[in-house]
């Protein structure tokens, strides 16, 4: 039975989108390594950080204030970031989002994904390229 989808309002919907993204993620075939191979990634403290990176980004409350990008420089420096990880990052996000939302923030959620996605997705090819920026 499909339940009706609602748009994201509150932080319990926040957690419920990060942890249903983060369970693809983690079994991903593209993706799912870096997390659990590379980085070996705490969940316990990874998801709570999530939740706090979109409730500042969807909500306006401003939870997370570190450098985004600056832990993904180091994880670059191991596992050169291919294409095709931004492109499942975006497929498992989008398909994560549909699934249980639907209305003005849902939308906005993939948008900025895609933004975050777009800019990480340059700087990294350009750190590989030999081009530092700065951090």
């Amino acid at each position: 039975m499909d339940t009706e989808k609602n748009d994201i309002t509150t932080r319990k919907d926040i957690e419920r989108m990060v942890h249903a993204f983060y369970d693809k993620v983690k079994t991903d075939k593209t993706i799912g390594f870096i997390f659990n191979d590379i980085v070996k990634t705490n969940w316990d403290h990874h998801l709570p950080v999530m939740i706090d990176f979109w409730e500042t980004i969807l909500l306006d409350n401003v939870l997370y204030t570190k450098n985004a990008m600056s832990v993904h420089y180091e994880v670059n420096r191991v596992v050169p970031f291919e294409d095709s990880y931004f492109t499942r990052w975006l497929q498992l996000f989008d398909e994560t989002v549909e699934e249980l939302f639907t209305g003005t923030r849902a939308t906005l959620a993939k948008t900025r994904a895609r933004s975050i996605a777009q800019v990480m997705q340059f700087k990294m090819q350009q750190e590989n390229n030999g081009l530092r920026i700065k951090h």
